[in-house]
Order: C-alpha cells, then sequence, then structure tokens
C-alpha cells in the first residue's frame, strides 16, 4: 500500500465535501474547488475522513493512490485556510505593483511587464516591495507564482531579478581582472 495513499485525509471545521461520482467538490471559506479522482482510485467520505483505495497493484495505479489523497489534502486545506507563496524582487528600480487583477512589473526592461491574474489568485506588495500571491488552489499558486518568476529569473553574478522567497542563488565569481601570468 501506499504510505501517503493509506492515510484517511482529515475534513477541517467549516469545509463542506460532496461527492458525484468520481468528482469531489470542496466548499470553504477561501473558496471552492474540483478533483475528478482517476476512475482506478475509489474514495469514501465517512464523517470527518475521506479514505482512498485502489483496485490494481500497477505502478500507475500505485502513484495515482498517492497522487489523489495528496490533491485532496491540498483542496482541504486550500479551502480552508489557503496557500500563499512570496516573491522578493532584487535589483535596483526593480518593483511590483497590483492593481485590481492585474500585477505591473517593472524589471529593467525598456517596457513594464503586466500579467494578469487568473481567477482565484490574488496578489499584494507589501511596504518592503515583497508581492505575496495567494490562491485556495496549491497548482494555480505554483504556476502563477512561476510565471511571474520566468519574467526576470535571477542571474548568477550580481542575482538581480524575481526570486521566491529564501530561495538561495549560488553567485558566480566575475572575471578576474589584473592577474599576472
Amino acid at each position: 500500500m501506499s504510505r501517503i495513499g493509506k492515510t484517511p485525509v482529515k475534513i477541517p471545521k467549516g469545509v463542506t465535501v460532496t461527492a458525484k461520482g468520481q468528482t469531489l467538490s470542496v466548499k470553504g471559506p477561501q473558496g471552492n474547488l474540483d478533483f475528478e479522482v482517476p476512475a482506478a482510485i475509489q474514495f469514501k467520505v465517512e464523517g470527518e475522513n475521506i479514505t482512498f483505495t485502489r483496485t490494481g497493484e500497477s505502478g500507475e495505479v500505485r502513484a495515482l493512490h498517492g497522487t489523489a489523497r495528496a490533491m485532496t489534502a491540498n483542496m482541504l486545506t486550500g479551502v480552508s485556510v489557503g496557500f500563499t507563496r512570496t516573491l522578493d524582487i532584487v535589483g535596483v528600480g526593480y518593483r511590483a505593483a497590483v492593481k485590481g487583477d492585474v500585477v505591473d512589473l517593472t524589471l529593467g526592461f525598456s517596457h513594464p511587464v503586466s500579467y494578469k491574474l487568473p481567477a482565484g489568485v490574488k496578489a499584494e506588495v507589501d511596504k518592503d516591495g515583497k508581492l505575496h500571491v495567494k490562491s485556495a488552489s496549491k497548482a494555480l499558486l505554483g504556476q502563477v507564482a512561476s510565471d511571474l518568476r520566468s519574467f526576470r529569473p535571477p542571474e548568477p553574478y550580481k542575482g538581480k531579478g524575481v526570486r521566491y522567497l529564501n530561495e538561495k542563488i549560488t553567485l558566480k565569481e566575475g572575471k578576474a581582472r589584473g592577474k599576472g601570468k
């Protein structure tokens, strides 16, 4: 058995779970999410727990077992508490501004970069210039954070660019100048 897949998922307070066929719908204070459970995985909603069982023992089915349980656990956490990803913008003149559902980034290009946030994702900039992206869906949040980072990933010489909070950048040494033969 999958060690992750066999562990039951506890339903938090204030979250309602409905099952219709192989679709699992979760509703909470942070929003609504749906997940289509693969056909090879069976699930039961019993009181405060959701349990998952698999129909076969092939490698693919065993992988789907843990994935279905992890996706459901992430959905429950997302609609009850939500997920946050913080991006640190490093560089002179580099900054972000949020106007409605559009993030405007000034990243040293000749033009500002505008990124329209998808539905279900919110962003805000704090006084330190850090960009906080929030969503109930962990997968959507990771994709949005990756898209924002891809506009100007941290460069290896000075470390300028958009990076995740606490991301370690290994800086390279510059060209050796004035070394004798």
